[in-house]
């Protein structure tokens, strides 16, 4: 299918949504790979410094990048709740979330779009190919998380949740933004898909490349996020208890997928 094609399909329309803060060195080249797609871009300067904020201001002058600028630094969790709202108030039906840093694979979005095109209730969820160019003690703490998304999901549907490529039917995201808060760092991408999958969100997942980060600079605070992180899977099993009947009656019946 062609992208004009794509646009015109009803019900359907998505937006690329990219969270920054303080990547000016890599944020240029994400941009400039998001347009070949033929995709607007909404861009969410999760208040950034001088430097950064002088190249997005550059970049929301292009044709189809539009800027939202935060007051204060939110988190990766707060912009993108931010970005959510915004892309609806433009009228988009979905967003594809993709990181400033240049780590994800820009060349995927087509396919990660058709895949929501065919399924547009469900969230498409990037699941990482790593190269040598991750560290090992982030593969160990990823692992960890996947042990305990299994736990809070009573399954093992759900590959990876902390990969920060996806697209996100907005209705659904937005109704449990309504309802709930999940965290706003970098606990927000295996809380919100863990929330969705409870709410009986289906989950579509697509193996993609990714890199460790582009331009050499993360925001993750071993930590301060581990806390955060630790702190949103004892929150997150405690629901689980609570949800645990349903969850098992729904695997009985064969599960969501």
């Amino acid at each position: 299918m062609d992208k004009e094609a794509a646009r015109r399909i009803p019900g359907f329309d998505p937006l690329v949504l990219i969270p920054v803060y303080d990547h000016e060195h890599a944020i240029g080249g994400v941009v400039g790979r998001v347009l070949a797609h033929g995709r607007r871009c909404l861009l969410v300067d999760d208040g950034s410094h001088a430097a950064c904020a002088a190249v997005l201001d550059e970049l929301a002058r292009l044709p189809g990048v539009q800027l939202l600028r935060l007051p204060r630094n939110l988190g990766k969790g707060g912009a993108v709740m931010a970005g959510f709202r915004e892309a609806a108030r433009l009228g988009a039906t979905h967003a594809l979330q993709i990181d400033a840093d240049g780590q994800h694979d820009a060349g995927d979005i087509p396919a990660f779009l058709d895949d929501a095109r065919r399924n547009p209730d469900a969230v498409v969820c990037g699941v990482p190919r790593y190269d040598a160019s991750v560290p090992k003690s982030r593969l160990y703490g990823r692992y960890l998380t996947h042990v305990w998304v299994w736990i809070n999901t009573l399954s093992l549907d759900i590959r990876d949740t902390m990969c920060g490529f996806r697209v996100y039917p907005l209705a659904p995201v937005l109704a449990l933004l309504d309802a709930e808060r999940p965290g706003s760092r970098m606990d927000f991408d295996t809380e919100i898909l863990v929330r969705l999958y409870w709410r009986d969100v289906r989950i579509v997942e697509r193996g993609t490349r990714v890199t460790y980060p582009a331009d050499g600079v993360s925001h993750f605070d071993v930590w301060r996020d581990n806390l955060h992180i630790s702190r949103m899977h004892a929150k997150l099993f405690f629901g689980m208890l609570r949800r645990a009947p349903r969850l098992l009656a729904r695997r009985w019946r064969g599960g969501a997928r």
